[in-house]
């Protein structure tokens, strides 16, 4: 990729970056940065990817780790699409994300950030933003990804001339120096966790403009950053990112020699700044908002009532009123609203994780989504290949135990969806749930 390119030239063969010619250079070397990774105008075509792979609906066919042996495509953009909304921009985003994550290895997901040389990061989370507002806007200009890849490589160049000096010091002026550029010189801030379910603190392009993100993404800008660096030859020591697990602190770059046996629990990897971004989104645009002491599944199978009451008898009656105002909403067309979640954005988020091979509980909350959607047959096939893969995963790669209340619910959908699968036309229900396009909301 971009760094290889760049790996076998040695530093000291580099102009110096405060001379003309050196500062040409470096514009140079930011431009190439857009050669290496293009972005096609338009989607490659539609077809069937071979062997027993998920393919992916905008027509890539990406690499995640095979889940079983059903050959599946995704629903949301076709399911715009019938509903009279232009998914073109949205397709081309997404075979944009795919063409980044679809040769990463199982090494290279477990590369940490800071010197991941397999994917571009940044280019693949505007990807996901670019997908999602083209989702919601509907607009016929596309996001410009290419505009906010130069706005993250002008965050490089602004320190290279702000803190020249730092170059000549040692590394713990110079890590110093770069974590005041990037926290006081240009305000970048975390998001508190009250504020997760502001867009602006989820996507890429959001925090470059307002400065404000979560920790997951800052730490994206500080892996750029540090990626330009090494690129131009002024970065010539280890260093790592430090990635917070609380709620309030910063993420920081320190100097890896003087590493401790601790840090190592808060080193992103590639697989887990992935998953983590996307999973905010998840969580932020997840229909049912209602009773945050339950996961994300357990909320949806709440309001498709594939809960036994009777455990909730302590059950307070402004969740069991919120579970049957999401529910309401939904078989009305009234998808999306502030704090209450958005259908289409939760669907991307939850197909994203499939495709870069997150734990088998995305199939399973994919399908519950595709059940309120009222794509059963879909619905069926995703469950069935999130229990045929459970049993396969490994152990490691599958969150906490299940409850038994999520158990529960899975079977009772699974066995709802197949007392569906016997009625005849079932895949084209009477009343299909078309929130998907009925909006009355514009975001």
């Amino acid at each position: 990729m971009m760094l290889n390119s760049f790996a076998a030239a040695p530093a000291n063969h580099s102009p110096s970056p405060w001379t003309s010619s050196g500062l040409s250079f470096l514009l140079q070397s930011a431009s190439r940065r857009h050669h290496h990774f293009p972005f096609s105008s338009s989607p490659p075509p539609l077809s069937s990817p071979s062997g027993n792979r998920v393919s992916c609906m905008s027509g890539s066919s990406p690499n995640p780790p095979l889940y079983g042996t059903s050959e599946l495509k995704f629903l949301l953009h076709d399911a715009l699409d019938s509903s009279g909304i232009d998914t073109s921009h949205a397709r081309v985003a997404r075979a944009g994300f795919c063409s980044q994550i679809k040769n990463l290895s199982d090494i290279e997901r477990d590369t940490s950030i800071s010197i991941n040389r397999c994917v571009d990061l940044g280019r693949a989370a505007l990807f996901v933003a670019a997908e999602d507002d083209s989702l919601v806007s509907h607009s016929s200009v596309p996001l410009p990804v290419d505009a906010f890849i130069e706005r993250l490589d002008d965050l490089s160049m602004g320190y290279c001339s702000y803190y020249s000096s730092s170059f000549n010091s040692s590394p713990d002026h110079f890590l110093d120096s770069l974590q005041r550029y990037v926290y006081v010189k240009k305000g970048f801030h975390r998001s508190s966790a009250s504020s997760l379910i502001d867009p602006r603190a989820l996507y890429l392009h959001s925090v470059l403009t307002h400065r404000t993100g979560s920790a997951v993404l800052l730490s994206l800008i500080y892996s750029e950053i540090l990626k330009m660096l090494r690129l131009w030859g002024l970065l010539n020591f280890d260093v790592e990112i430090y990635y917070p697990r609380d709620l309030n602190s910063l993420p920081r770059v320190y100097n890896k020699r003087r590493s401790k046996e601790s840090d190592q629990l808060h080193i992103l990897t590639v697989q887990a700044l992935l998953e983590e971004i996307l999973r905010d989104l998840k969580v932020a645009f997840w229909p049912f908002q209602h009773n945050h002491t339950k996961s994300l599944f357990l909320r949806a199978a709440d309001a498709a009532n594939c809960i036994d009451k009777s455990d909730f008898r302590d059950e307070s009656g402004f969740d069991l009123a919120s579970s049957k105002a999401a529910q309401y909403r939904l078989d009305r067309g009234v998808w999306t609203t502030v704090r209450l979640g958005d259908m289409r954005r939760a669907l991307s988020a939850c197909e994203r994780l499939i495709l870069i091979g997150a734990d088998p509980t995305e199939l399973r909350d994919y399908s519950i989504l595709l059940y309120h959607c009222g794509f059963f047959m879909q619905s069926l096939q995703y469950l069935k290949l999130y229990v045929e893969s459970k049993e396969s995963f490994s152990r490691e790669k599958l969150p906490n135990s299940l409850s038994r209340l999520e158990v529960d619910a899975e079977e009772k959908l699974m066995i709802r969806l197949n007392l569906i699968q016997m009625e005849e036309g079932w895949s084209r229900p009477s009343q299909i749930r078309n929130f998907l396009g009925n909006s009355s909301e514009p975001w």
